[in-house]
């Protein structure tokens, strides 16, 4: 008779061996820990051994929370945390200091359960907020003065602060597919053929499950669209590849590669 798993999911024990063997040289000569995509559910304790790197990735799994201990990687540049089960942050990610590029997306966080001390991250260039439960942006993020990019697409806002538009640095901010009244949304949206050029197309395996879904979604929208405007001889086939995946693209690499040259 086979033995039934006990209830809950139980992630990979990752030790200190598995972690020293995970840092990686970055293009810039850094020192990277990259602990991502191992199915992770809880911080290993094991890495504060570890706290001299200076890029840290835990993204793609599945963590629920971040220690306050994280605050002992003081030399950090680059802290990817995307694609997790995050519900908060703690007020410790503010003693950051050197923190130049953040990345939290496809998480759980809520505007309530943003660390107030995010506004102390005076360094901060590239902050990825978007696939998030958020409902506002708190104007502290005006503080950031050094902020070049912002995502904050797929969330519930209905406005941003004028601190966070008026950021004197800033190049980019994504707010797409945000519930904004009609007279405040972003101008690409009345513009489809805008958006098309901004389109990205990625292999399936290469997005993170929540993304998939949406993408599976967004396909099966625009089949039944397709099958209603177009003739079959007009539709292009692209066997392996999902659009749109506007989001995947925001989220992952083209952020971290951005984030080298400030």
């Amino acid at each position: 008779m086979a033995k039934v798993k006990a209830k809950g999911q139980k992630g990979k024990k990752i030790t200190l061996k598995t972690a020293k063997n995970s840092i990686r040289i970055s293009s810039d000569g850094g020192r990277r820990l990259d602990l991502s995509k191992m199915g992770i559910t809880t911080f290993p304790k094991c890495i504060l051994k570890l706290a001299d790197v200076d890029e840290l990735d835990l993204s793609r799994n599945m963590l629920k929370k971040i220690p306050s201990s994280i605050q002992k990687f003081q030399k950090l540049r680059w802290l990817d945390l995307h694609s997790n089960q995050l519900e908060e942050l703690p007020e410790a990610i503010g003693t950051l200091q050197n923190l130049f590029y953040l990345n939290i997306c496809n998480n759980k966080l809520t505007t309530k359960n943003l660390p107030e001390d995010l506004n102390l991250l005076k360094n901060l260039r590239i902050l990825n907020l978007g696939l998030n439960c958020l409902d506002s942006i708190p104007t502290s993020l005006g503080a950031l003065k050094e902020l070049k990019e912002i995502g904050l697409f797929d969330n519930a806002l209905t406005t941003i602060p004028n601190s966070v538009k008026k950021l004197p640095k800033l190049k980019k901010l994504n707010t797409k597919r945000n519930p904004f009244p009609d007279s405040t949304k972003p101008e690409e949206h009345a513009d489809s053929i805008k958006r098309i050029e901004t389109l990205h197309l990625v292999q399936e395996k290469d997005l993170c499950c929540s993304c998939l879904k949406m993408c599976q979604d967004e396909r099966d929208k625009l089949n039944k669209l397709k099958n209603v405007t177009s003739s079959p001889s007009e539709k292009p086939s692209f066997p392996l590849l999902l659009t749109p995946n506007s989001s995947a693209k925001d989220n992952q690499e083209e952020w971290r590669l951005r984030g080298k040259h400030p």
